[in-house]
């Protein structure tokens, strides 16, 4: 490599691992720490040679294509009979042959190899290996990787393990594949040509578009058969494509293109992200308002209650008043005193009395029955506030899937709350408990004994009515006791009109009395279960405020690093041009 080209490789080799650097911030950022390995794998990689990484099912002949490969006429990479490769081996260039053990599932192996020089070579153990952490290392190397060479057992090479792998290779990384199926000495060329033709249509069917697949023997080419081996395409294909100088521009586009996958599955996360937000959001809006809009109908069924109650009210003090209007003419005065002489029922106090008590009567009679009349409009609408609610937050919209490659953590994080509301407002629904109001009764003598048996909605029926005729029999009670007073000072004609203002002054203030004691009862009690349904959603909010912070810098960190991946774009691609 010249000197010109050294210097070109180290400028992009420098963006890029500036770019990686980003890449990395953003994944810590978000918190994923696999993406965030990843991307710290590549940056170390940075200045390695093109990566093979050889991948395949045990006994596929893995290590032996890649000594035959090599052709040093030493088994570098170990091969046996049994699967004993029980790390990951890494070669290298090196001046003199060492082997450096990483750790105990990875080693380094040097070896002065001329087109170790250009290229280095990873061999790996089965993709169908029980030997633990060997498959989550393998799959940590295919990001950094720059060409997969999937060597098949040419007898079988149709595995559902090793075309799973694929899979992953393919569909997550997008990376540069190549074929390779191994042992072609033991079988004829006819069914070599078959399951060539097979792999090829099994590659095609999972996305690569005309794949290159190769038949070789490792034991012709050790054996000195270089000729019907195979090796020599498979020589010729990296002589073509990958050395002869275009091996670093190809790692330095190959690096980029990881890192443009990575950027990707981060953005496409971040705009279902940003969906889940937005509907989190619409749906915590729609919540409020569905609150307010059956306030305002709750309320309205409050007006109509109120004025039936009242209707009832000015029925019965309507008829009280002009009966006691009549009765307290001059005639029919003088007609009772005359009468008492022969009769005390026929006195001015028994009249009154009685008055008194038809008063009561007809107060009783005609607030029950209007209380009857109206209740089930409010009560309904109230129970109504909770069952809308309900099946809002059971309908509640999922996109982000706690499945997420990118954001599951947020995803499990979101839908343990989403969960944890469900069950809370379903068992708030069902406490009656949810439903009272200690302020409401003071006094727990005059409530129903129907609420501590009652549960959930069921119980507002009870609530409500036991509301509203509190409200409105303290109300009457207090007239009648005042009516009491006034009737008991009725003793003659001459104090009719002041008997009369009195009455009808009582019965007006109590009227007021009623509307307001009604009326405002009612308000606060669907005022305090309107807050207490929404204070429901109170981890819930705290979600949405966390996310909208944490979203917000998140999107203007993708966004500024996407306009660095777009200024380098153009660059990067005209590499080998």
């Amino acid at each position: 490599m010249n000197q010109f080209i050294d210097q070109k490789v180290s400028k992009y080799r420098a963006k890029l691992d500036e770019l990686a650097k980003d890449v990395h911030n953003l994944t810590v950022i978000i918190g994923h720490e696999e993406l965030a390995e990843t991307v710290s794998d590549l940056r170390n990689r940075i200045n390695e040679p093109y990566m093979f990484v050889i991948v395949g099912e045990v006994k596929a002949g893995k290590s032996s294509f890649i000594n035959a490969l090599l052709d040093t006429g030493k088994e570098i990479a170990k091969a046996a009979p049994q699967p004993i490769t029980d790390t990951i081996q890494q070669i290298v260039w090196g001046e003199y042959e060492e082997v450096i053990v990483l750790n105990p599932f990875l080693k380094r192996i040097t070896q002065p190899v001329e087109i170790l020089k250009e290229i280095a070579i990873v061999d790996t153990p089965g993709t169908n290996t029980i030997v633990e952490k060997h498959q989550e290392i393998t799959e940590s190397f295919i990001p950094g990787s720059d060409l997969i060479v999937f060597v098949f057992e040419s007898k079988n090479p149709y595995r559902q393990s090793a075309w799973s792998f694929l899979d992953f290779i393919h569909k997550d990384w997008q990376k540069k594949i190549i074929f390779v199926m191994q042992q072609k000495d033991l079988m004829s060329a006819e069914d070599l040509m078959v399951n060539m033709n097979g792999v090829r249509e099994q590659a095609e069917r999972k996305g690569l578009a005309d794949p290159s697949v190769f038949a070789v023997s490792a034991k012709m080419e050790l054996d000195g058969n270089k000729e019907e081996s195979g090796f020599k395409d498979v020589r010729e294909y990296i002589a073509e494509n990958i050395t002869g100088g275009k091996a670093p521009y190809l790692k330095l586009q190959n690096n980029f293109a990881t890192l443009v996958n990575i950027e990707n599955r981060i953005g496409q996360g971040i705009e279902l992200r940003k969906k889940q937000f937005e509907l989190d959001t619409a749906f915590r809006s729609d919540i409020k308002s569905s609150l307010d809009e059956q306030e305002v109908r709750s309320k309205k069924q409050v007006e109509i209650l109120v004025k039936i109650i009242l209707n009832a009210y000015d029925n019965a003090t309507g008829k009280a008043a002009a009966e006691l209007n009549e009765g307290l003419s001059f005639g029919s005065m003088l007609k009772r005193s005359f009468s008492s002489i022969f009769s005390k029922k026929e006195s001015m106090k028994s009249w009154l009395q009685g008055l008194a008590q038809k008063l009561e009567n007809d107060l009783n009679h005609d607030l029950k029955k209007g209380l009857d009349e109206g209740v089930g409009g409010v009560v309904d609408s109230i129970q109504q506030m909770a069952k809308i609610i309900q099946l809002k937050v059971q309908g509640s919209q999922t996109v982000l899937k706690n499945d997420h490659e990118v954001f599951s953590d947020i995803a499990e994080k979101r839908n343990y709350i989403m969960f944890d509301l469900q069950s809370k407002f379903n068992e708030f629904i069902e406490k009656s408990e949810s439903f009272k109001d200690q302020s409401l009764f003071p006094d727990q003598s005059n409530v129903s004994t129907g609420i501590a048996t009652g549960s959930g909605i069921a119980v507002v029926g009870i609530i409500i009515a036991a509301v509203t005729k509190i409200a409105a029999f303290d109300v009457t009670g207090g007239l009648l006791t005042a009516v009491g007073i006034i009737f008991a000072g009725a003793t003659s004609v001459l104090k009719k009109k002041k008997v009369m203002d009195t009455f009808r002054s009582e019965i007006a203030n109590s009227r007021v009395r009623l509307d307001s004691e009604i009326r405002d009862q009612l308000s606060k009690y669907i005022a305090q279960l309107k807050y207490r349904i929404d204070d429901n959603f109170k981890n819930f909010d705290i979600m949405l405020d966390q996310e909208s912070r944490q979203l917000d810098k998140v999107v203007k960190t993708f966004s500024s690093l996407n306009d660095k991946f777009t200024a380098l774009q153009t660059e990067v691609g005209a590499l080998t041009g």
